[in-house]
């Protein structure tokens, strides 16, 4: 069967991805329509028609600010307060954006706490409804890895059908609330790694995201995310977008270190002044309202920067692929919602980084291609600027989640336009060679090799390459005893050199061996200058050269003994050399150093 799995599993985890594709579908629905009801409650408060995303242009040109904007410091401190309140007092693995305690609990033993899913729920809903600068990506991701992990134990899984599990949730998760279930497929086993793939996790992924997909989608509609935008691109824009990509590398840097630096100050701000934790997320809703009203009363067009710097941002979204929103907005936008979504997140607020950075990325772009569009309205004409936004988007969240083949599948299922994918290609892979190592998922690992879910895999791989003799002490080299020397030898030679067993030869020919478990006897302290002949071990185990270092761990194992000598197969009684368990590892380390240097 393919995908490294028997037949007999593989039955079993499609018939996993079914049940958690279910479960997560349902899940993700109550979510939505939690978060939509909590945030048209708190709206309905201030006087705020919001812009919504997925409107016509007619709807949306009919949103309006509130009509005051100060009662917005309250909502967002009372909603800090609350969320830190709940998350530091029953579950602290439900602060941040989510996506990375998922993807750590998949590394990990590949489980979720049962309580976990329904506070991140919670207290996401407050977050993203009091006016945080968050995404429901993060908790979308950690509630159904929640429910696959439940289903996981219910079912009684092995560890390795528990993380197939989890990942499947995490794709059925973000595919169902974003309308993509392709990509949030891929992402499930793409965002794991910072540079390789789960294969394993792909099948089921499709599957469970393609379930949640259809129940979700038949309560909300089918419609994309973002609907009604005509993207339009000529061929001579092509080196634009690359150029595009590149820039977007850098504010993708910007977001990750911005973000991470806030999170550290939050962290030495609780250390030095012995606060409560759960003030954390307070203290960064109190510092995001101070700038947002400060950002609307201090600068042009503030009142609308202020406002789209607040929330998920799909709406202001929305109106930038409509080519709604003034060039001052889209320049100063970028920089401050890196501000508000690093004090929301990185103070410990619950919500996602996706929604945020998918607007950070589409208003730079949409600056960008005004900025062209000025300087040569020919090459790109105003219908042109909505692909602009669609690649920003793109470009900056594929390099900043490391995932760059998830997030472009998912944006141009969620704009409903799959043309954009020959631009956003060479986009985005300048922005993944650009951004190097940093990563918004710090839980990320490498590759495979590093990940706790194959560890084990990679260290009999690894072992099965080495030879014994590439690993053992040499015979010109070992310290050797006679049947005729005393105990008393062999026991001040151990403390001499701190070896834990010699070879015992007898005409030039492997007799026995000695070993320090013959001293964990008291008895063996009367018997200091009997001859070592009355007390080797005579019956050997022994292993050829040939050998790999993964057969000579099995025999140790399996006779529980740390010493094998090396023999001669067609002369078993010449002694080559002895291996010892630290030889094994001396061996798999050296090697691993090779592979991965």
């Amino acid at each position: 069967m393919g995908f490294g799995l028997d037949e007999i599993t593989f039955r079993r985890i499609i018939l996993i991805a079914l049940v958690i594709g279910f479960v997560s579908g349902f899940g993700s629905l109550l979510f939505y329509v939690g978060l939509q009801t909590a945030v048209s409650i708190v709206a309905s408060f201030l006087g705020y028609r919001m812009p919504v995303e997925g409107q016509t242009m007619v709807q949306i040109n009919q949103w309006s600010p509130p009509a005051a904007l100060w009662p917005l410091l309250i909502v967002l401190c009372a909603g800090g307060l609350l969320s830190g309140l709940i998350v530091y007092s029953l579950a602290p693995e439900a602060e941040g954006h989510g996506t990375d305690a998922a993807i750590r609990a998949f590394h990990g033993e590949g489980r979720i706490r049962k309580r976990v899913p329904f506070l991140k729920a919670i207290t996401a809903i407050i977050t993203i409804s009091s006016g945080g600068s968050a995404g429901r990506e993060g908790p979308a991701a950690q509630i159904s890895a929640g429910i696959g992990s439940m289903v996981a134990e219910f079912l009684g899984l092995t560890p390795h059908e528990r993380r197939i599990a989890l990942a499947s949730g995490i794709g059925a998760g973000i595919g169902a609330i974003f309308k993509a279930p392709l990509g949030g497929a891929i992402l499930s086993a793409e965002i794991l790694y910072r540079d390789d793939f789960e294969v394993e996790a792909v099948i089921p992924s499709f599957l469970a995201s393609i379930i949640a997909y259809a129940i979700f989608s038949l309560f909300e509609g089918f419609n994309p995310i973002f609907g009604g935008v005509e993207i339009f691109w000529t061929i001579p824009q092509i080196p634009l977008f690359l150029v595009l990509g590149a820039l977007c590398a850098c504010l993708a840097r910007l977001y990750i270190r911005v973000f991470y630096g806030s999170e550290a100050l939050f962290q030495e701000l609780i250390r030095r002044t012995g606060l409560p934790l759960h003030l954390k997320p307070f203290l960064g809703a109190l510092t995001m309202g101070i700038i947002v009203l400060l950002t609307a009363v201090l600068l042009p067009s503030g009142e609308l920067i202020a406002l789209g710097s607040m929330g998920s941002g799909y709406g202001f979204l929305q109106l930038g692929l409509y080519s709604m929103l003034p060039m001052g907005m889209l320049l100063l936008l970028p920089f401050l919602k890196i501000v508000t979504t690093s004090l929301t997140i990185g103070s410990g607020g619950s919500g996602g980084v996706f929604a945020p950075g998918l607007l950070i990325g589409g208003s730079f772009g949409g600056a960008t291609g005004m900025i062209l569009h000025i300087l040569a309205p020919g090459l790109v004409p105003l219908d042109s600027l909505p692909v602009f936004v669609v690649i920003g988007m793109i470009a900056t969240f594929g390099s900043a989640s490391r995932a760059p083949l998830a997030v472009m599948i998912m944006v141009t299922e969620m704009t409903g336009n799959f043309s954009v994918l020959v631009p956003a290609m060479g986009a985005v892979a300048i922005a993944v060679l650009l951004i190097g190592n940093d990563t918004i998922y710090r839980a990320q690992v490498p590759d495979r090799a590093r990940s706790g879910a194959h560890r084990g895999e990679y260290h009999r791989e690894i072992l099965t390459r080495i030879r014994v003799a590439d690993a053992m002490t040499p015979g010109d080299a070992l310290v050797s005893f006679s049947p005729d020397d005393p105990v008393s030898l062999v026991l001040r030679k151990m403390n001499e050199t701190s070896h834990t067993g010699f070879p015992v030869v007898e005409n030039h020919r492997l007799a026995g061996i000695i070993t320090t478990g013959y001293f964990r006897d008291d008895g063996v302290w009367n018997t200091l200058d009997t001859q070592l002949g009355r007390v080797m071990t005579r019956d050997l185990v022994t292993i050829s050269p040939d050998d790999n270092l993964e057969h000579a761990l099995q025999l140790m194992i399996r006779h529980e003994i740390h010493h094998l000598p090396v023999t001669d197969p067609k002369n078993p009684g010449s002694l080559l050399g002895l291996l010892t368990r630290t030889d094994i590892m001396k061996g798999y380390v050296k090697h691993l150093g090779q592979d991965y240097p």
